[in-house]
């Protein structure tokens, strides 16, 4: 009882100092007086702890930096596109790392392995239950792109393709890629 009651005392002194930005009571024995916010760890909303979450364990599971690169998800009529490009063309090493991952990844959920995305974003991402359970029914194929790879997801299953786009929208959303969550067309250049 005693350690409930002080982690909802912890809890209320976080949320209090969130919203009323004095001094950090982590940092209250610093020489100076002025608000901590930047540098408090109990500024951050839940919502930025897990976005550097995300990113941090991102950049972990895929050997490269989310700051060197785009990550675009789409969802197309048949299924959608997972996509990564290096911010620089000329930025050959990000490249590899891309192709190598992205094989990866297309490797791993052809053979009903969805534990990157899991630990990546500390939860079941939407839709991979039922991709689980339907995996004979979609292919993930990678394929090369002018600054990096892309995995394209296929089924002509209606039960799959609903999973991959809820699947595919959670990647848009807890990305933050600003990638549209309606089903597009496929581009031109994408068998």
């Amino acid at each position: 009882m005693k350690i409930l009651l002080s982690v909802c005392l912890s809890l209320v002194t976080m949320t209090s100092y969130a919203d009323e930005k004095t001094v950090c009571p982590m940092l209250q024995n610093e020489s100076s007086n002025a608000p901590n916010e930047a540098v408090c760890p109990m500024s951050k909303s839940i919502s930025e702890q897990h976005a550097a979450g995300v990113d941090q364990r991102g950049d972990h599971a895929m050997g490269f930096s989310h700051e060197k690169t785009k990550h675009h998800f789409k969802l197309t009529s048949d299924g959608g596109i997972i996509e990564v490009d290096a911010n620089k063309k000329t930025d050959t090493t990000t490249k590899d790392q891309i192709v190598q991952h992205l094989t990866h990844i297309a490797s791993m959920f052809s053979s009903n392995n969805f534990e990157m995305p899991m630990f990546i974003h500390d939860t079941v991402p939407p839709g991979v239950p039922v991709m689980k359970e339907k995996h004979g029914a979609i292919s993930y194929t990678v394929m090369p792109t002018q600054k990096g790879a892309m995995v394209r997801i296929v089924t002509n299953d209606p039960d799959a393709l609903k999973a991959v786009h809820e699947f595919l929208a959670f990647q848009i959303k807890d990305h933050r890629t600003g990638d549209s969550l309606s089903v597009e067309k496929l581009p031109n250049n994408v068998p």
